[in-house]
């Protein structure tokens, strides 16, 4: 999901309350705040030796210990009213990939992709999941893309390439 999408899903949803799905199942606590708004540029070089260049923005997601009784999600509002913020403080690249940073005692700390979203009368449930690590140079390091859902690809050591 794009920022700008993220931002056009709480404007067009004010009254509704922001609930985020970490794990299937698992939802964030309603005590979580936002904490941290991250412009981030990525310059890479892939094991292929080819460079890659991208934006994302990372939206910190944190559950306050003092509020482990709160029920009431953010409301979309006050989430647009933060990010509307940041942005004239610190412009976020609209264009951007959105992710949300999380932990808790029982989940390791991680960025989290968008993975669906599911709007009702009363929520957006953003259903958030992790991105597995791959070979992005599978051509030239002579890496046989995966078959079936369960295979993984994975340079060869002795290829040089990664």
């Amino acid at each position: 999901m794009k920022t700008q999408e993220f931002l056009d899903l709480l404007k067009d949803n004010q009254n509704k309350s922001l609930v985020f799905e970490y794990h299937k199942g698992a939802l964030v606590g309603a005590n979580y705040h936002i904490t941290e708004v991250k412009n981030i540029t990525i310059d890479a070089v892939d094991c292929g030796a080819r460079t890659d260049f991208w934006k994302e923005t990372i939206i910190q997601l944190w559950e306050s210990p003092a509020e482990l009784d709160k029920t009431e999600y953010m409301s979309a509002y006050k989430a647009n009213a933060i990010l509307n913020k940041v942005h004239k403080m610190r412009p976020m690249e609209l264009n951007a990939e959105v992710k949300f940073e999380y932990s808790n005692a029982e989940f390791h700390t991680a960025q989290l992709f968008v993975n669906e979203v599911e709007v009702d009368n009363s929520r957006i449930l953003i259903r958030m999941g992790v991105e597995k690590t791959d070979c992005k140079a599978k051509d030239e390091c002579g890496v046989p893309v995966a078959t079936a859902v369960d295979e993984v690809a994975s340079c060869d050591p002795a290829s040089g390439c990664c």
